[in-house]
């Protein structure tokens, strides 16, 4: 009887000893899937990262002809306005002019 005892306390803590080695393996798994996981959305960040960082290596390296550029801009306009409005018409009084002067010349 102590033999037969001691086999199905035997058998008993094996097939509990499987059980937990199931679970331990499954949360293993588990835990592989969600590193791999967490792996990629850290390489992804990782790639965002570099990306933003090569995109304000360029803004710095080209702020000063941009905004050079972006004065000359400016400049164009407020001209262009000026003239709009009338601060200097020689040039379109002058296109005109020789608009007139071309029709009466084809007229003729």
């Amino acid at each position: 009887e102590d033999s037969k005892t001691k086999r199905a306390q035997d058998a008993k803590l094996m097939m509990d000893k499987e059980g937990h080695k199931a679970d331990l393996e499954s949360e293993l798994q588990k835990s592989s899937m969600e590193h791999k996981s967490t792996l990629k959305a850290d390489m992804d960040k990782a790639e965002q990262i570099k990306d933003l960082h090569l995109e304000c290596d360029w803004l710095e390296a080209n702020f000063e002809a941009r905004k050079e550029a972006h004065s000359g801009e400016v400049e164009s306009l407020k001209k262009a306005k000026a003239v709009l409005s009338g601060a200097d018409f020689s040039l379109v009084q002058g296109a005109s002019s020789v608009r007139r002067a071309l029709r009466g010349a084809t007229a003729k």
